[in-house]
């Protein structure tokens, strides 16, 4: 009975000592997982810090460029003339010059006057300013303005017969459109064309 009893006893020590070897691995189990868990939680943590202040410096770079860009338009706006200003200055200064000089011959002054007008058009031209021309040509009304109409024997009709103020194109685009005055047929060519018409009815 007592080896009986010894052995049960020896047994139940057995159990126990293996019930607190597994208890205490799965404690240490638990207890790593736990850990792990913190680490990649401040991992996580790190990470998301880390992209708020890119997204912080984002937002802010993006205010600045925002700011730039702005005030870049508006000193267009204000100062992008300032090339054809100064392209146009020495006209001016040819112009105070002429003004000045009083040489008494007037065929002189308008030669003078001339060439600083073709000086300028040439300036004009370098940033896309261009004449219409209206010499001989039929009156369109996407280029010309017609202030009158004239009866004229020497021109065609629809034809432009002289030009009251010049007209000009930026790039290709209508500026100011050529104020001009155009022909209509004559009476007397009227009459003529309904007498061939009559003869051909005939």
């Amino acid at each position: 009975m007592k080896n009986k009893k010894e052995h049960s006893e020896h047994n139940a020590k057995h159990t126990n000592s293996v019930e607190e070897h597994n208890e205490k691995f799965v404690a240490e189990d638990h207890d790593k997982e736990i850990e792990d868990l913190r680490k990649k939680i401040e991992e996580t943590e790190k990470e998301a810090m880390a992209n708020f202040d890119k997204y912080l410096r984002s937002v802010a770079e993006l205010d600045n460029y925002k700011k730039r860009a702005i005030k870049e338009k508006a000193d267009i706006i204000k100062y992008g003339k300032e090339e054809l200003v100064k392209d146009i200055l020495p006209f001016m200064d040819s112009l105070d010059r002429a003004l000045g000089h009083d040489s008494g011959d007037i065929q002189a002054f308008k030669d003078g006057i001339a060439l600083i007008q073709d000086q300028l058009l040439c300036c004009l031209k370098k940033h896309g300013v261009e004449r219409i021309e209206t010499a001989g040509a039929d009156f369109d009304p996407n280029f010309h303005e017609a202030l009158m109409q004239v009866e004229s024997d020497q021109h065609e009709d629809n034809k432009i017969v002289n030009e009251m103020e010049k007209g000009y194109l930026l790039n290709g685009r209508l500026v100011r459109p050529s104020r001009v005055c155009v022909c209509k047929k004559t009476k007397k060519e009227n009459d003529d064309l309904c007498e061939i018409n009559e003869d051909m009815e005939e």
